[in-house]
């Protein structure tokens, strides 16, 4: 997936949200909270959240390593279009959204839901 897809895609989920940070990254946000880090350089990078269960297999395969400083709450970096498939990667993102919404006060969720049901 291309940068703008993976940005139409990431927008697309309920009370998703965009922001540059870090002077070359696109963070997209879920609640104020990151569920997707991608570089605007030219190198292929995406950082998001995933299970327990999944870092473990996924830190396993090529191209696939702990992100850095966010290792410890089970995010990863795909370092290259090669280390999953576009279906996968989608799957990946729904995930690490799911795992961030759910962390947001109920409150914050219930206004979401709301929102993406109008």
């Amino acid at each position: 997936m291309d940068l703008e897809s993976i940005r139409s895609f990431c927008l697309s989920l309920p009370g998703a949200t965009e922001q540059i940070q870090w002077e070359s990254d696109l963070l997209f946000k879920v609640g104020g909270k990151m569920f997707v880090v991608t570089g605007l350089d030219a190198r292929f990078r995406h950082s998001l959240k995933c299970t327990a269960e999944n870092f473990g297999e996924l830190v396993e395969r090529e191209d696939i390593v702990p992100a850095p400083y966010l290792a410890k709450h089970t995010w990863v970096v795909l370092r290259s279009e090669k280390a999953v498939t576009t279906n996968e990667l989608k799957i990946l993102i729904r995930e690490s959204y799911a795992l961030v919404f759910a962390t947001l006060p109920k409150k914050a969720r219930l206004a979401i839901d709301s929102e993406a049901q109008s």
